[in-house]
């Protein structure tokens, strides 16, 4: 099969078009006929050689597919050859074709395009994970989220929204961004680039700070986090884009504040815990709201790619302009 494959781990320029043999589900999964993938930023650290894939996984690219079932292992009870489906995989997306287990595919609403589809899974579940698996997050509290921009921002704004938090705020880096997101649910949209985002949270909030903060930056925001949080309050690290290793941290803040600090990930998690993910994420997001449109919950795809074109949009998606999620059609299988 035609699958995009990594030459030399390095810049996206390593990226072509190539082949690869094709996967063979077993008893409990899915063949799909993937019709579009999308991009996520754990695919530039894998392309780099800086992501351990987990084991048993493909060596290829992606993480979520949208697409037609080709063929079902004989423990399948849920799907047909045939039907549109959607979902969530440790790896193997950037193919003409890909294997789901069962219990992480979906069937695709037939309001929903398959590009749509695509840009569900991982970014919907990590959302989800970050603020209610992890960080607990209950009605009337306030949430900060980081990147607030990002597919999993955005996805994580209007899940918030949704489950009644009292106010949500995020940080961004442009003034075009603030707009966006406040236009979906955020209270208040700071540009940190121009602004010091903590003062303005603690002056937002008459200095008793968040209750959960969601955060992709790590060290460089790592004393401002602290500052913010309030009394109980729990943050959620899903990545570190700064860095690593914070230098002169005061432990007695987390004793006075009785913090909660805790880091996350999905794509090293048990199948069951997946699982649980995506019958959530079915029923309270896809089938309750983003499948009748009714604008409670939305995807926002912000530019679709033929994966002829995966070199420009791996630049793209590293050039930090996009709003929502970046697509690629798999041009063979249209």
């Amino acid at each position: 099969m035609k699958a995009v494959v990594v030459n030399t781990p390095g810049d996206a320029s390593q990226l072509s078009l190539g082949t690869y043999e094709n996967p063979n589900p077993t008893n409990t999964q899915i063949l799909v006929k993937v019709k579009a993938f999308a991009l996520n930023r754990m695919d530039i650290l894998q392309r780099e050689g800086k992501y351990a894939v987990p084991p048993h996984a493909s060596p290829l690219l992606g993480v979520e597919v949208s697409g037609i079932v080709e063929s079902i292992g004989k423990d399948v009870k849920g799907f047909k050859v045939g039907e549109a489906v959607f979902g969530l995989m440790p790896g193997g997306g950037y193919a003409e074709f890909a294997v789901l287990e069962e219990s992480l595919a979906m069937h695709k609403p037939d309001k929903l395009s398959f590009e749509e589809a695509a840009a569900i899974p991982e970014t919907w579940f990590t959302a989800y994970q970050a603020l209610f698996f992890v960080g607990e997050m209950k009605k009337g509290q306030d949430v900060l989220i980081h990147a607030g921009a990002s597919g999993v921002g955005i996805a994580a704004i209007q899940l918030a929204k949704e489950a009644g938090a009292r106010r949500i705020f995020v940080t961004v880096g442009s003034d075009a961004k603030v707009k966006f997101c406040e236009s979906i649910g955020a209270t208040k949209g700071i540009n940190y680039k121009t602004q010091n985002w903590s003062d303005i949270i603690l002056q937002e909030t008459d200095k008793q700070g968040v209750n959960v903060l969601i955060d992709f930056v790590g060290k460089d925001y790592w004393q401002q986090n602290m500052d913010v949080l309030g009394l109980d309050g729990h943050m959620v690290i899903l990545a570190y884009m700064s860095g690593t290793v914070v230098e002169n941290f005061d432990l007695s803040v987390m004793l006075r504040k009785r913090l909660r600090i805790e880091g996350s990930n999905l794509r090293a998690r048990t199948l069951e815990y997946q699982a649980r993910l995506r019958d959530d994420i079915y029923q309270h997001a896809v089938q309750k709201h983003i499948a009748k449109h009714d604008g409670q919950l939305k995807v926002f795809v912000d530019k679709v790619f033929n994966w002829e074109d995966i070199v420009d949009a791996h630049k793209y998606l590293e050039s930090n302009q996009s709003m929502g999620k970046i697509v690629i059609k798999v041009t063979d299988n249209q």
